[in-house]
């Protein structure tokens, strides 16, 4: 059973994240120890709130996430946590991010209800590991006020139409990200956790 650790910095939706994981079938630890980080077979970034502040949460740890998902290792992102992995975002300012996806996180339209949230559908632009027997148009739980403008098209796996058009499911080799919330997503949400415990498997 594959140790999977959620990266606990104070803005994460930690309960619902730790108990979808263990349905998935994963042994599931929540630290913000380094040492602890390094020895995970693969790390999930949840988040909810503002960008600058949980960047700033992130301050002695970073390095490590970083180190660890470009040796290979399997990264899990939600929400914010998608958010975390671009250049910078447009939150209260310009704030730097991780750096591992390019492309900057931008707010939705002002014509639009701000922020986003219920459920909305997904549109399936290519195949991924993460959407295994997941269904084209399946509905998602979104809450968020922010979305990821990626400067590379092909990390791009689905996107959903909510005035505009934003990508919802992101992938990079090993990097998968979700902007809206799989652990809160019922049976859809279940599966996509299920199929990221299965990559880590492998």
């Amino acid at each position: 059973m594959p140790t999977i650790v959620i990266i606990n910095y104070g803005v994460g939706n930690l309960h619902s994240a730790r108990k979808g994981l263990e349905r998935a079938g994963a042994k599931v630890e929540i630290l913000t120890e380094p040492a602890r980080i390094a020895e995970a077979d693969a790390l999930v970034l949840p988040g909810v709130g503002a960008f600058a502040e949980a960047k700033k949460n992130l301050t002695k740890i970073e390095d490590i996430i970083v180190q660890e998902t470009m040796s290979g290792k399997p990264l899990l992102g939600i929400c914010l946590g998608l958010q975390l992995l671009f250049t910078r975002s447009y939150e209260g300012g310009v704030t730097k991010g991780l750096g591992l996806l390019k492309g900057d996180v931008v707010k939705l339209p002002k014509t639009l209800k701000v922020p986003q949230v219920g459920w909305n559908n997904i549109l399936i632009e290519r195949p991924s590991p993460l959407l295994e027997g997941v269904p084209d148009n399946s509905y998602v739980y979104f809450v968020h006020s922010y979305f990821a403008k990626p400067e590379e098209p092909e990390d791009i796996v689905g996107i959903t139409e909510y005035g505009i058009r934003f990508p919802s499911i992101l992938e990079r080799k090993n990097i998968f990200a979700t902007q809206f919330h799989p652990e809160k997503s019922g049976d859809t949400g279940l599966r996509m956790l299920k199929n990221f415990v299965r990559t880590v498997r492998k």
